[in-house]
């Protein structure tokens, strides 16, 4: 990859967005999946609540079905992994179709998924492809610059969901540590108080989550 255009240098941020989110999100929904099936009937408002999304659902059979797998609701994990997947595929001459074909295996995998009697088995799938997709893409795209913007995506995503999740300042820490020299690495825009400000939140005697959510979105 050359010049990075501002349309690449997007696509690059938000396939790292949109990837860290199939993966963060798929990762809690597969450990809340037992919970859920053997809880109470309106147990999925717990979840939908952990991750800040609207209540679309109805019952806890809709939300079994819906959110992993409904194309048309744009919170789903299924609608997440295909924008991940129109962002790489718009940058196939830069990523190559070895790093195309992880996200492709996922989709595959989401799709198996939906009509297994055991959909974790496959969801494991997704999440291992997404992870050989950014061990693929670390190693074979050459531009460094190309790699971090989709580091840069990755991190900003991680804190925004664990901002909503209150992880515990420890895993904030270690998310903004490994953000700050790779935003500045990657040449995109991004703004330098708002990135200061989300340091400063994270420290903070007391965490304002809604905070570090609302700021973290602001900074590219």
């Amino acid at each position: 990859m050359g010049i990075i255009s501002v349309e690449q240098a997007d696509r690059l941020f938000w396939l790292g967005r949109y990837s860290e989110r199939v993966y963060t999100t798929l990762r809690l929904y597969s450990n809340s999946f037992d919970e859920m099936i053997d809880g109470i009937a309106d147990s999925y408002r717990d979840f939908c609540r952990s991750i800040d999304i609207p209540d679309v659902y109805g019952s806890k059979k809709a939300f079994e079905e819906k959110y992993p797998f409904d194309e048309t609701n744009p919170d789903s994990i299924m609608s997440n992994l295909n924008r991940a997947y129109d962002n790489a595929i718009e940058l196939r001459d830069e990523l190559g179709s070895e790093v195309i074909s992880y996200i492709q295996l996922a989709i595959y995998a989401m799709n198996k998924a939906r009509f297994s009697k055991a959909p974790l088995i496959e969801m494991q799938k997704v999440m291992d492809n997404i992870l050989a997709f950014w061990g693929i893409a670390d190693d074979s795209i050459d531009s460094e610059k190309a790699r971090d913007m989709i580091k840069v995506g990755k991190r900003i995503e991680r804190i925004d969901l664990y901002g909503r999740l209150r992880i515990s300042r420890r895993e904030l820490q270690r998310e903004i540590d490994r953000l700050t020299p790779r935003i500045d690495r990657s040449g995109l825009v991004y703004n330098k108080e708002k990135l200061l400000l989300v340091k400063e939140l994270i420290a903070a005697p007391e965490i304002d989550y809604y905070r570090v959510v609302r700021e973290v979105e602001a900074v590219v």
